[in-house]
Order: C-alpha cells, then structure tokens, then sequence
C-alpha cells in the first residue's frame, strides 16, 4: 500500500519524469556524438524560436542541431569521458548561450548555412552594438517638435517642408558600445533596424581536434606552401646538425651520390656513373673542339639569313632615284 502511493504521488511522478527527460537527453547526445565527426558549437544569443526552426530546416538531411542546458551538458560530456577522452576538449566552449551543429558533411558548406540564417532586429536599449550604427542624412517624415530630441543625440538637422531632415550621416553607436535609450527610441522612430541576430559560431570541433572557424578560411595552397616551407625548414636543421630525418632523407642520398662521384673521380677506381664524367674530365680536348664545331655551324646558319637581309636593304636603296 506504501509503494502504490508512493508511486502514485505527483512529486514522485514529476522527480520519475525529469529522470527519464535527462536519461533521454544523454542517450540522444551521446549518440550523435558517436554517429558525427564534426560538431559546431554556436551562440545562439537573440536567436528566437522562428528563426530556429528556419535554421533546423535549412539543415535538415545534412546536419543536427540539440540544445541543452549547460549543466546538462557538461555533466553528459563527463560521463561519456572515461570512454572518450577526447570529449574533454568541448567543456571549456560550454558556457553561455551555446548549442551543438552536429554534421557529416563539408564543414564549409555547412558553416555557410549556419551563417547565412540572420534576420533584422531593432535596438534595444541595453543591448551590445554587434556593428556600428550610422543615421542616414535625409528627411525624417518628423514634426519639428521633435527637434529637440535629436540635438540632445548630436545630430544636425534643419527644418524642411515643415518636417526634421538630418543635415549629414551620423555615427550614433559604435560596435561593442551599449545601447542608450534614447539612441534605441530614435533608431525605432526611424525605422531603422540596424542589428541582425543568427547562429555564431563559437568554435569547431572536428575528429578529436578544436579550432576557431577562422581556419577554414584558408586555402589549400596555403596549406600546401606551409607545409613546404616547413618540412624545408626541418631538412635543413637536420642537415645541420647531423640528425637524420624523413625529411632530410632525399639531401642526404643526393650528397652521398655526389660524394661518391668525387671520390671516383679522383681515385682510380670507377664506378658506372662517374665513367661519363671521367671521361669528359681526362679528354677535355675532345668535348673543346665539339664546342667550337656546334657555334660554327649556328654561325654558319645565320650568316645566310644576314646576307638575304642586307640584299634586301641594297635592293630597297637602289630603288630609290637621286631627286626623290
């Protein structure tokens, strides 16, 4: 009788219902975790419900996206750990306002359709300037009561057709600065929405390895010409020093060939590879007299050519009377 109501209390059904919630949460995380090689962490600050639908849409078919509270999810990710080391290395992006884009596919195209979701939003006082704000000159479709209003904010303005019309374009908040009210109450008068909100993305984990968005960016013949230079850079140090390396190998293959030859041809024993140079180097008469026969025979075909120009120029000045 004790167990049946226990089990039918309300807050034994409510405790038995976040239990499930929770258990269902890290059962779905942790297999996205092992069904994704790539996951997306973004912020999705001022990211309202709408918008992520949209977003949840876009992506369908090629990328997952699972909200959570942090503290959920940091207590998931450590208990997948002692499996998954490798998970560590998402716990210092989980905080604020995060969510995870887990995906397959190319991180690029991806990256672009998480960025691409933004839609316009106004000021709001308060809120931190994402980008700097500028008024437009022009008129304002204002009453001139009004005038005092933006003189407070600094902004020219003169009275025309009865109306407020602002003299030249004005910077009125800079980014990163704090939105006042009466910047945010202007802004809204004129219809101006100056600020649009999306996903952001904080950071990008890939096979095990983090790293900022940024990387992506770079092209692959940066790559490949980093890659070169460094494994040059390598080579020589190795050479320097006497320490073999991968790198270093072919250099050190090439002065052994080189130092086999020097050896060869200043000894007297022969290897086949240095009978060609040997031999050039005891009969240099041999290879002397073949130079000058080789320049003779390019002479000798340009001085046809020459003699056929200077025809023509003899030809051309006879044609020519002694009065023309």
């Amino acid at each position: 009788m004790f167990i049946h109501r226990l089990i039918k209390s309300p807050r034994t059904v409510l405790i038995m219902s976040k239990r499930e919630a929770k258990e269902a949460y890290f059962s779905k995380l942790k297999t996205l975790l092992e069904e994704h090689k790539s996951i997306f962490i973004v912020n999705v600050d001022n990211v309202g419900s709408n918008q992520m639908h949209q977003i949840r849409q876009s992506l369908r078919g090629e990328a997952t996206v699972l909200m959570g509270k942090n503290t959920m999810v940091r207590r998931a990710l450590k208990t997948f750990m002692p499996e998954n080391p490798q998970y560590e290395r998402l716990l210092p992006f989980v905080k604020s306002n995060i969510g995870f884009v887990f995906t397959n596919s190319d991180l690029k195209e991806i990256r672009e359709k998480i960025l691409s979701n933004r839609v316009a939003a106004p000021a709001r006082a308060g809120a931190i300037a994402p980008v700097d704000v500028e008024v437009p000159a022009g008129n304002t479709g204002m009453e001139p009561g009004k005038t005092s209003f933006f003189q407070a904010l600094g902004i020219p303005t003169k009275i025309a057709r009865g109306t407020i019309e602002i003299v030249s374009n004005v910077q009125l908040i800079q980014k990163g600065a704090k939105v006042g009210a009466s910047e945010a109450a202007l802004l809204n008068m004129l219809n101006i929405s100056p600020f649009t909100y999306g996903m952001g993305v904080v950071q990008i984990y890939d096979e095990g390895t983090c790293f900022s968005a940024d990387v992506l960016d770079i092209e692959e013949s940066t790559l490949i010409d980093n890659f070169v230079a460094v494994v040059s850079q390598i080579a020589a140090i190795s050479l320097a020093t006497g320490y073999p390396t991968a790198a270093a190998v072919p250099h050190l293959i090439a002065n052994g060939y080189k130092n086999l030859l020097a050896i060869s041809v200043n000894s007297d024993y022969c290897i086949p590879q240095a009978e060609d140079l040997k031999h050039r180097i005891e009969n240099p008469e041999e290879f002397a007299a073949a130079a000058p026969a080789a320049a003779t025979s390019a002479a000798a075909e340009e001085a046809p050519a020459a003699a056929a120009e200077d025809e023509e120029e003899s030809e051309e000045d006879m044609g020519f009377g002694l009065f023309d």
